[in-house]
């Protein structure tokens, strides 16, 4: 079964389960192991770090055949706490895994530029950025870093882990409210990449640093240390992308390998 949910992650130490810790999965997992009687197994699309919100993270689980699905999601919303909802339950082929049948990610970041910061009803979700933040400046330091490289100096390196990645869109734009997001989409992210890329254009974009520095950054061979993260809670999982049915097994297949530059 396809999960699709929406949560506030203010509150959550992130998404993955952590001993002693409210996390996202932990709920969702005891919500459905109580539902169905049995322990279940939550593979998802994209492990969000704490104060992360999403409002299109997937998630996939095995359930008992026997199980009468009609009642599942109101049931299971019952269960769940108000700041997270399971909008979506729906059945998939065996092939579908959420984390590597998935084509893309897609996040946003919400900045409030505003001399009076992130309105009271939004305040969880946007960061209050009174420096201001050139939207013509952001993205002519975005283009520079779409493409395929290795963002080692935007991540925080995992054992085991490549830090290649895909980066398909990095888009700055405003809103009518005072507010600017950047729209980011990639085949994967790695740890803290998007928050690292956000608080790389920032400086730029309070003219901190040139348009070229933040592309420069992707010969470093480890970690920049001068690259400020971005606040966790502006941003937000909005989308993931998968391939049709009969591509799910190699589109899964293609993701575990193991990504160099080139190849």
């Amino acid at each position: 079964m396809r999960l699709d949910i929406s949560y506030d992650g203010t509150d959550f130490s992130g998404w993955a389960v952590q001993p002693g810790r409210r996390t996202v999965c932990g709920v969702l997992t005891e919500a459905l192991s109580t539902l169905v009687r049995r322990p279940v197994l939550l593979t998802v699309a994209g492990r969000t770090d704490a104060g992360v919100h999403a409002t299109g993270q997937v998630a996939h689980v095995d359930l008992p055949a026997e199980l009468d699905l009609s009642p599942v999601l109101r049931r299971l919303n019952r269960l769940l706490p108000p700041d997270v909802r399971v909008r979506g339950l729906t059945g998939v082929p065996a092939e579908f895994d959420a984390r590597f049948s998935a084509l893309r990610r897609h996040y946003r970041y919400r900045i409030a530029v505003t001399p009076y910061g992130a309105e009271p009803l939004r305040a969880r979700d946007t960061v209050s950025w009174p420096h201001g933040a050139d939207l013509a400046t952001l993205n002519e330091a975005s283009a520079g870093l779409l493409g395929e490289h290795d963002f080692v100096a935007f991540c925080r390196r995992r054992e085991g882990a490549t830090t290649i990645r895909a980066l398909q869109r990095l888009e700055w734009r405003a809103l009518d409210d005072g507010v600017v997001v950047a729209e980011v989409s990639a085949d994967a992210f790695c740890h803290s990449m998007v928050r690292s890329l956000v608080g790389a254009l920032l400086a730029v974009g309070r003219g901190q640093r040139p348009p070229e520095w933040p592309a420069s950054l992707l010969t470093r061979p480890e970690r920049a240390s001068e690259v400020t993260v971005a606040p966790a809670h502006g941003l937000t999982l909005v989308a993931v992308d998968y391939p049709p049915p009969a591509e799910l097994a190699a589109r899964a297949t293609l993701t575990r390998r193991v990504r160099v530059l080139g190849g």
